[in-house]
């Protein structure tokens, strides 16, 4: 399909999502699209992907499906090489692929489930730094927006699994913010998007009124505006009820 004439804030930017099948990573995929980047959307399921890119195209945006698992062995690696062949520089990168494990007892965690939380979680995060991390530093002003959750920094009870691994992808995050602060125009944004109508809040919260949380949407126009503002990196902020 023939790309569409850029225009906008984010006109010329390369941007990659994880997650961007749908929720929060869709939105935001749509939203930077519509601001005028060449969106690369990376999810598992290439069916999904392409009704994304086909609303992003039909809105007049840019977008390239990149169909992988971010969990298996060499995924990242490969999907950097992809995007590398075509591209010199990464503007934006949006980890928001995230696993989540059942809610339950520290002590009955099955470990099974706790492995797969911790390698698309930890694991993934680490591989896209470093795996991006020449491509980022080619960009004059890249933006690195991550999604974490509340019980990161507020452990609640039955939520180890996910919590803990959230808590770990943000030092990792704060990590790689200081380290590369001297050296290139890397800005790095740790991203709470708070109660949002997404399938993960669904499961964890069965009985919650979906109506009553705010719509991904509101979260993708925070990252947008993330892109274009003067930030002190590493940056945390929750975004509230709207």
């Amino acid at each position: 399909m023939p790309e569409n004439q850029s225009t906008g804030p984010l006109a010329g930017k390369l941007a990659l999502v994880t997650g961007a099948s749908r929720g929060i990573g869709a939105a935001t995929a749509k939203a930077l699209a519509a601001a005028g980047a060449h969106v690369v959307l990376c999810a598992r399921s290439a069916k999904e992907l392409e009704a994304v890119e086909q609303a992003i195209f039909e809105a007049g945006g840019n977008a390239t499906i990149a169909p992988v698992d971010l969990a298996e062995p060499d995924g990242i690696a490969r999907l950097a090489t992809a995007i590398g062949q075509r591209w010199q520089a990464l503007d934006i990168l949006v980890i928001n692929a995230a696993a989540f494990s059942p809610l339950m007892p520290t002590w009955q965690i099955d470990s099974r489930d706790f492995n797969k939380t911790l390698t698309l979680n930890v694991l993934a995060t680490q591989a896209l730094l470093a795996n991006f991390d020449a491509m980022l530093k080619r960009s004059k002003d890249a933006r690195i927006i991550a999604m974490t959750s509340t019980v990161a920094a507020s452990p609640r009870a039955y939520w180890a699994a996910y919590g803990s691994s959230k808590a770990a992808m943000e030092v990792l995050l704060d990590c790689y913010a200081q380290e590369v602060r001297a050296l290139s125009g890397i800005k790095v944004v740790i991203l709470n998007p708070g109660a949002t109508r997404t399938e993960m809040r669904r499961r964890a919260y069965p009985g919650e009124d979906p109506e009553t949380v705010k719509p991904p949407e509101v979260v993708a126009d925070r990252v947008v505006e993330l892109c274009g503002e003067q930030i002190d990196s590493p940056q945390r902020e929750t975004i509230n009820q709207s």
